[in-house]
């Protein structure tokens, strides 16, 4: 089962609390997973960035929207209980609660006054959504990011052979591998190479060398590509190479290189345009938001 949204969330989180006793969130985040059916493999699923569990993301913007709209009060942090107002939903209401049912509330209303632009009451804006605030820029941080990937699959595709080998060496370089660029790889990408475009240093001491292979294709990879790969790197003495490509690389290829004794890594188009976004490659940054969360520890009176 998938995590359910933080507006599908409403009713049994409110439910959960019905019995009047003051809550300790965690406790009721564990009653809501256990009423909407939710697995501990569940719970543990990540929001895009990887820094927060989608349930409790979605389980906290309930309680928000619960508590902006007079349902439930927070007598004292970490802690829930229903209030009145709360009781009388239960007792009354059948259907779902979620924004719709709470713009009944005028203390919903003046939060979402407050909290939004009138863009955003669009129905295209957060109302129409069963996504959380976060989901919602994440998810289009995730657009924006697939979008330039895109565009730079097509730009990297676009350029000479040679360059794209230099582009490759200096992603390395500044993933970490060797140092600097003068002094960890070069790039080699010329007649009589022996089938290896480049050279770089493992680390900054060049204590093992790793070799490379870029290829600017526009059809996939296969097995031959792969196996005269290793066949050069067995030339050279070595042991580890990397396989840069902007197409991608058969069932078949991605087989043999589980199968062999050589520490070949295979680099595709997609991923080596997400190893330049993320390592700032061929990309300048545009804009940046920094999104806080309240520190309930900093209100905590001695």
């Amino acid at each position: 089962m998938t995590v359910p949204d933080y507006q599908s969330m409403m009713s049994p989180l409110l439910k959960s609390l019905g019995d009047g006793g003051d809550w300790r969130w965690a406790d009721a985040k564990d009653a809501l997973a256990t009423a909407t059916g939710v697995s501990e493999t569940d719970r543990a699923e990540l929001l895009p960035s990887g820094r927060q569990a989608t349930f409790d993301n979605r389980a906290g913007w309930a309680a928000t929207y619960l508590s902006q709209a007079g349902l439930v009060e927070r007598p004292a942090r970490g802690i829930l209980r229903i209030t009145e107002r709360g009781r009388d939903t239960l007792a009354a209401h059948t259907g779902p609660i979620n924004n719709a049912f709470l713009k009944q509330f005028p203390e919903f209303l003046e939060f979402k006054n407050r909290s939004h632009t009138q863009a955003e009451h669009s129905s295209a804006g957060e109302d129409a959504s069963d996504q959380t605030p976060e989901e919602l820029m994440e998810n289009g941080y995730q657009s924006l990011r697939s979008d330039l990937a895109q565009l730079m699959m097509e730009r990297v595709g676009a350029v000479s052979p040679r360059f794209f080998e230099q582009l490759v060496v200096k992603l390395l370089v500044t993933m970490g591998y060797g140092g600097s660029l003068a002094d960890a790889g070069q790039a080699v990408g010329r007649s009589g190479d022996d089938g290896i475009d480049g050279i770089i240093k493992e680390d900054k001491l060049g204590l093992d060398v790793v070799y490379i292979q870029a290829k600017r294709w526009a059809n996939n990879v296969g097995r031959p590509e792969i196996q005269a790969f290793a066949g050069s790197l067995m030339g050279q003495g070595a042991s580890k190479g990397v396989f840069i490509t902007t197409s991608r690389f058969s069932a078949e290829a991605r087989d043999y290189v589980r199968r062999i004794d050589k520490r070949i890594v295979l680099i595709d188009g997609e991923q080596l345009a997400e190893l330049m976004i993320d390592h700032g490659v061929g990309v300048t940054e545009a804009a940046t938001y920094v999104v806080n969360r309240l520190d309930e520890d900093f209100f905590i009176e001695e």
